[in-house]
This record gives structure tokens, sequence and C-alpha cells, in this order.
């Protein structure tokens, strides 16, 4: 759902809720979180109550180099608004020129989402904010250090206090930056109205056609995109590579029968978030038909459910019109963020 709707909806639905620290009082609009048709219920944390004020100190968290070592770069740096929060780089640029280890992925729908990171390193999204942070490939910094450094700043201060009633913390940092991230909901894309909404005339005959190819026996995509947010979050090996460099699940899990398993990303807005893969080393979406029509490379933990498939320039050509439908052009264009 729309935010800039949201902020609509809460000024009709404003209620005061006040807190109190000694002499002072906060008064804070609710935060009405809204779920899209054909979503199940978000994934949301009663230590972490959503509201407007937080968000908006997230937002300015995410787009601030404060965090990074030398003040260089921000979340919103490898996650771009205008590309589903995504990077068109195949890997993301660091601090000091340094190369993150994989491509940074979208960030739409995160409240729907039972773990982080390629490999699911991370049970959630408080935890997730840790990881880039300190990563030395990417803004390289202590969160202790970052966190001190928000403290010696005037206006930080004061709107943690407005926020948390508290001055900056890991606690009250991760948390902001997280709700901030909860409120970026993509539901507005053509599929969005065809499969969830059952509008029938949303599909043009040719994008229909390719929605028809993504669920046919003889394609198999959505077996592991399915659903509201087009992915079943399992990890699969998709045989892009006889050699792994980049381990995968075996990162986290230290099982050799994880070398090459990532999470299956979702394709809400595909056409905007490429390169592809966990490297990026797909450029287009042709690309990522014609892999997977080759049977991939047959590594020893590949998964199954990849066979190869022939397909027609004509098909393809419908799949890939198809793959377009997935775009919220709501979301990619909302000034909001």
């Amino acid at each position: 759902m729309r935010i800039r709707f949201l902020i609509g909806l809460a000024l009709v639905l404003i209620v005061f809720t006040q807190c109190k620290d000694e002499n002072q009082t906060v008064l804070e609009k609710k935060y009405i979180f809204q779920v899209p048709m054909g979503f199940s219920e978000p994934i949301l944390r009663k230590d972490n109550p959503i509201t407007f004020s937080k968000i908006a100190l997230g937002k300015k968290l995410f787009f601030d180099p404060i965090l990074s070592l030398d003040s260089s770069i921000s979340c919103g740096s490898c996650h771009r608004p205008q590309f589903a929060f995504s990077d068109p780089n195949p890997i993301s640029p660091g601090v000091k020129g340094k190369i993150a280890l994989r491509n940074a992925p979208s960030l739409s729908n995160l409240a729907w989402h039972p773990y982080f990171f390629a490999e699911g390193g991370s049970p959630n999204l408080e935890a997730q904010v840790l990881g880039p942070v300190e990563d030395q490939n990417e803004m390289a910094f202590s969160i202790v250090k970052a966190v001190n450094r928000l403290k010696d700043n005037s206006t930080y201060n004061q709107l943690f206090q407005e926020v948390f009633l508290d001055s900056p913390s890991v606690y009250t940092t991760t948390r902001a930056i997280a709700a901030f991230e909860r409120s970026l909901i993509s539901s507005n894309s053509k599929f969005d109205k065809y499969v969830l909404e059952g509008d029938k005339a949303a599909f043009t005959p040719v994008e229909k056609r390719g929605y028809e190819l993504f669920i046919s026996d003889s394609l198999k995509c959505n077996t592991c995109h399915s659903g509201f947010m087009l992915t079943d979050f399992s990890f699969q090996n998709n045989g892009i590579y006889e050699i792994y460099e980049d381990p995968g699940r075996a990162r986290l899990t230290l099982n050799d029968t994880d070398r090459g398993k990532f999470k299956v990303p979702s394709l809400r807005n595909i056409a905007f978030t490429g390169p592809y893969m966990h490297d990026g080393s797909f450029k287009n979406l042709e690309e990522i038909i014609d892999h997977y029509a080759s049977g991939g490379k047959n590594h020893e933990n590949q998964s199954r459910k990849i066979q190869g498939f022939s397909i027609s320039e004509e098909d393809k050509i419908a799949l890939v019109q198809f793959l377009q439908c997935l775009t919220d052009s709501v979301f990619i264009g909302n000034e909001v963020y």
C-alpha cells in the first residue's frame, strides 16, 4: 500500500497517546499498518511498534552517511528508491573503494520476510541493520562508534528524545531504521490487480500469455517464485556456476551441501532491480530466462527443480512482458522516500 495513502489516512485517523517522562509529554500519531489485498499478515515486533515519527527518524538515518566509517555512504547509497531500493551496480562499492560481497537486493515488503541476507543469517530487521554498518567491505564502522557519533549530533539527540524519550543507542537506532524499512510496501503492480485483486482486464493478451508460461508445468517458475511475494523464501542452488566463490548458505551453516544456495528473491519490481543473481552476473531478464532454459551448470548442489526447457522467441517476449507487470510504478516513483 502506498505510503502517501497511509499518511493521508493517518491524518484522518490521528490518535494521540501521551508518553510521560517526568516533565516531558510526547504527542504521537498512531501508525495504521494497512495490509494490501491478497497479502498475509505482516511479521511485526511488539518491542518495536511503528509510529510516523519513528519512520521519519529511520528514514533520516537510512539516507545519512553518518553511520559509515568515513561518512561517505549510507544505506540509501546501495538501496536506491528509483531502483526499488536495489543497486544498478553488480556489486555495491563500500567505503574507501572496497567492494561488498553480494548484489544489493530490493527492500520492498520487508515486513513479510522471515529472515534476511542471502544466506538467511539475520532473524529480523533490527538485527539486519547491524550487518552493513559493521561489514568491512560496506560501511566498515562499529555500531557503538556510530551511535556515539549520533550522540554528539544535537539534531539526532533531539529527534531520539522526541521519538524514544531517550538518547541514541544501538537499541533505538536499529529500531528506527527497521521501522522505516517495514514501511516500504509495494502492492500496486499489474500483477496485484490481475492475480490478487481479480481484475481480469489488467493484463494484455501477451502479458496473460507470459503469466500462463510462468505458472506452466513446462517452465515451473512459480515452484520457487510463488505467492503474493513471488518467493517461497527457500534456499536454492540455481546452477549458475560449476564452482562457487561465494559459499552462499554454507557461509552460515558450514555445511558443504549448502554451498551455492541462496535465498530465493522476490520478483516484485524485477524490471528495476537488475543486474541479477547474488553477484549481479546477469544483465537482463532475457539472460535469466536463457539460463533456466539451459538447465544450469549442474553443480552438485543444484536444485532438482532446474531441469531446463524449450521456449520460442515469441514466448520469451511474452514472459518478459509478464515480468514487467510486477513493476509498481507508484512505489518506484514515490517522492515520499
